[in-house]
C-alpha cells in the first residue's frame, strides 16, 4: 500500500476514536465480506480472529501460521478503501520483540490498527498472561508502530471477564488495573469483551482513561444506548460469521437430506452477478 495513503487511513481511523460518537466496527474474515461492510457505509472494517482462523483451516486461537494470517489481512486491506484494523490474537510472539515484528508485518499488510489480547496463547497455556508481561508487549507494539511512521491504533484487550478470572465481584477492579497498565504502555484503546450489562459498561467507561471497546452479543445494549454510556467502539466479533456458517450448515443438511435447494434458491438470495459487481469495484 502507498505509504501516504496508509498514513491518511491511519489518521482517519484514529480520529474515529475521539469519543464524539461511537464507532461501530463490523468484523470480516475475507475480502468479499469486507467489501460488503464497506458498501453498507461503515467507515472502517475490523477482522475477526475466530472466523479468520476457521477460514484458514484452524480453530480459534493462535494456531495458524503468522504469515498465513498476515496474507489474509493483506487480501482484505487491498480490497477496501476504508481503514482496516486486524485482530492479531496475542501478537503471534513469545516475546515483546516478536510482537513488535508482528506489528511491522501488519502495517506492511496495509492495516492501521490491531487487537492485542492478554489471554495466554502459548502452547498449553491457560488463563491470562501476567499484566506486566502484556504491558511489555503493548509497549513493543507501540514502539514498532511509531517506528514505521504510520498512525496505528493499538487496541489492548482485557480478558478478565471473558476468561472468568477470579471471583465475579473482583473482576471490575482487576480489569481496570490491567487497562491502566496497558494504557500507560501505549495502548490507544481498551477492549473489554463479554461485558454486556449497562451498569458495568458505564462504570468501565468512567474508570478507564481511554476509549472503551465492547463486544456485541446476546443482551448487549443497542448502539444508541452504548453511545449514551460513553462507549467509543463496539465490534461484533465472530457474530456475522456464526450466522453465515449456520446458514451454510442448513444448506448442507438440506442437500444431504431431502436433496432440495430451498436454502439457497429463495428470492432473497443475492445472485452471483452482484458479488462480481461488488468485487469488480474493489479498491
Amino acid at each position: 500500500m502507498d505509504k501516504t495513503r496508509q498514513v491518511e487511513k491511519g489518521n482517519a481511523f484514529r480520529a474515529l476514536h475521539d469519543r464524539t460518537r461511537i464507532l461501530v466496527l463490523p468484523n470480516a474474515w475475507d475480502a468479499v465480506g469486507a467489501r460488503v461492510f464497506e458498501a453498507a457505509g461503515f467507515p472502517a472494517v475490523a477482522t475477526t480472529s475466530a472466523a479468520l482462523a476457521w477460514s484458514l483451516g484452524y480453530p480459534d486461537g493462535q494456531l495458524a501460521p503468522r504469515q498465513e494470517w498476515i496474507d489474509a489481512v493483506r487480501r482484505i486491506t487491498r480490497s477496501v478503501a476504508v481503514p482496516v484494523t486486524a485482530d492479531m490474537v496475542a501478537g503471534f510472539g513469545a516475546t515483546p520483540e516478536e510482537v513488535g515484528e508482528t506489528v511491522r508485518m501488519v502495517i506492511d499488510a496495509g492495516a492501521v490498527g490491531m487487537n492485542l489480547e492478554d489471554s495466554n496463547q502459548a502452547p498449553g497455556g491457560s488463563g491470562l498472561v501476567e499484566p506486566e508481561a502484556h504491558a511489555a508487549s503493548v509497549r513493543a507494539a507501540r514502539a514498532a508502530a511509531d517506528k514505521a511512521g504510520v498512525p496505528f491504533v493499538v487496541n489492548a484487550r482485557v480478558d478478565v471477564y471473558l476468561a472468568s478470572v477470579g471471583e465475579p465481584g473482583e473482576r471490575f477492579n482487576h480489569a481496570v488495573r490491567r487497562a491502566s497498565l496497558y494504557r500507560e504502555a501505549g495502548a490507544d484503546s481498551i477492549f473489554v469483551p463479554v461485558v454486556r450489562d449497562a451498569d458495568t459498561i458505564g462504570k468501565l467507561v468512567r474508570a478507564i482513561d481511554a476509549p472503551l471497546n465492547v463486544l456485541a452479543g446476546p443482551g448487549t445494549p443497542p448502539v444508541a444506548e452504548l453511545q449514551k454510556l460513553g462507549v467509543a467502539r463496539v465490534s461484533v466479533g465472530a457474530g456475522p460469521a456464526n450466522a453465515t456458517l449456520t446458514l451454510l450448515r442448513q444448506i448442507a443438511e438440506e442437500l444431504a437430506g431431502p436433496g432440495t435447494f430451498s436454502a439457497f434458491t429463495s428470492p432473497q438470495t443475492v445472485p452471483g452477478k452482484e458479488w462480481n459487481r461488488l468485487m469488480t469495484g474493489r479498491r
